[in-house]
């Protein structure tokens, strides 16, 4: 099972969208995400997930939820999914692995083909739920239980 964070940011009504280049060598369109390290908070992988991939600095505001699904490479994955917005920064891309970037409207997102997406189901839903605004508070993640100790 693989644990993955995705992070949605919303400027001007579209949605920041990185191509990432494949060991297939197919690139594929994703939002910023990636696996959650080991004792990893959520929302600090989620943080620092879009810092990694695109430079920017990001405040979580909400939570569209947690998706489970088997990828594309035909792993199990619960991925953790949530709405941002930038405090500072430009997109300056970070990683190798990561082409191109492009500010898309949500519906946009809807029309593009199965094989431009990365785990395109999960993108549409999540897409769809953005457009929908099926959004919770953030609250939900009990932030603190990495941090405490048992007494």
């Amino acid at each position: 099972m693989i644990l993955v964070v995705s992070v949605s940011i919303i400027k001007d009504k579209e949605l920041l969208m990185i191509e990432e280049k494949r060991d297939s060598g197919i690139n594929q369109w994703n939002f910023p995400s990636g696996r959650i390290e080991k004792n990893e908070d959520i929302m600090v992988a989620a943080i620092r997930e879009v810092k990694e991939e695109t430079g920017l600095d990001v405040e979580l505001l909400l939570t569209t939820g947690v998706y489970n699904f088997t990828s594309d490479s035909s792993d199990q994955v619960i991925l953790f999914h949530f709405i941002g917005e930038i405090v500072s920064g430009e997109v300056s891309l970070r990683e190798e692995a990561i082409t191109y970037f492009k500010w898309v409207h949500s519906r946009d997102i809807l029309a593009m083909t199965d094989g431009s997406l990365r785990n395109a189901k999960v993108i549409r839903q999540i897409t769809k739920n953005i457009i929908n605004r099926n959004f919770y508070s953030t609250a939900l993640f009990n932030r603190d239980l990495l941090t405490s100790h048992s007494e």
